[in-house]
């Protein structure tokens, strides 16, 4: 077998395996003997059943994070092993591509992401992130998705991280017209986006369906985030078909942080996307001459149906 493909094949056996999270559930099963508790006890004083306590600490149910904060308070005496293992457990609950770069978004300094297809995981709605997990393919259980959505929403804790980080996002005016589970759906996701983009730690551009009608289209080779982190080194990060690509060489990187410049700098302003994602949201009043550079009868039209 070739050295690639055995690689891959490794990668996805991986996949379910999640040692924190199997030593948590021991540790709680541990503790809860202990304390001469059942599971029905605990589940009782963690707002769970018996049965999902079970579930736990088998293993036929990874814990979430809502379950370590009440164990934490019920049978890991406030003394921080739960708290401290939220983290840990959360990364073994994104797909194993991603693993190794969430510890390097949890901590950077400034995020620059372009997107070319669906919205930026961290600037996702719950509903959103919901219908994109349920609708992708091979599919997953409905357990699984429940699962992504959250370890997804633990990511935004980025937007109020202290200390506080820059995130930048540009997006593909198609990403704001292409709807994911439902038109109500979509448009929660353009409500959020426009507040998002009002923080002042957040900056997102719009980049206009018509670019490549003025000549060039800096981004037609895909979605990057490209990151400063912690100890102030950049990285670029990408994924395609459930590949996850760290690049750190300095002079790759350089080159993809050259290549994300010009894409933003071939996207609209962030006042003029702003207005965009209001417009299509149908919190704003489509003007006559848009300033943007989208089809006024298009986009009336999403904003009507939407």
């Amino acid at each position: 077998m070739p050295k690639a493909a055995a690689n891959k094949d490794k990668e996805n056996d991986n996949e379910d395996e999640r040692p924190t999270t199997s030593y948590v559930a021991e540790i709680a099963r541990i503790l809860r003997l202990e304390k001469k508790l059942t599971q029905v006890a605990v589940g009782e004083m963690t707002g769970y059943t018996g049965s999902a306590i079970s579930a736990m600490e088998t293993g036929a149910q990874p814990v979430s994070d809502k379950m370590l904060v009440g164990l934490e308070v019920a049978i890991g005496d406030r003394r921080g092993f739960f708290e401290t293992a939220r983290k840990y457990v959360l990364m073994e609950k994104y797909p194993v591509r991603f693993r190794k770069f969430s510890q390097v978004e949890a901590e950077a300094l400034m995020l620059s992401s372009y997107q070319t297809m669906v919205m930026d995981g961290l600037f996702q709605t719950e509903s959103y992130a919901r219908a994109v997990f349920k609708g992708s393919y091979p599919p997953v259980s409905d357990a699984r998705a429940e699962e992504l959505v959250e370890a997804r929403m633990a990511r935004k804790s980025l937007f109020d991280r202290d200390p506080i980080a820059m995130l930048e996002l540009i997006v593909e005016e198609g990403v704001l017209e292409r709807p994911y589970g439902s038109w109500d759906v979509q448009r929660g996701q353009l409500l959020s986006l426009a507040e998002d983009a009002q923080r002042d730690n957040v900056s997102v551009q719009v980049l206009s369906k018509q670019r490549g009608l003025k000549g060039s289209h800096a981004g037609e080779r895909g979605p990057m985030k490209v990151v400063e982190t912690g100890d102030h080194q950049h990285v670029v990060y990408m994924e395609i078909n459930d590949e996850g690509i760290l690049v750190s060489n300095p002079a790759k990187v350089s080159r993809l942080a050259q290549r994300y410049a010009k894409i933003r700098a071939q996207a609209l302003s962030p006042d003029e996307s702003l207005e965009l994602i209001q417009r299509l949201a149908g919190v704003r009043k489509w003007a006559p001459a848009p300033c943007s550079g989208s089809s006024p009868v298009t986009a009336t039209a999403v904003a009507g149906t939407v």
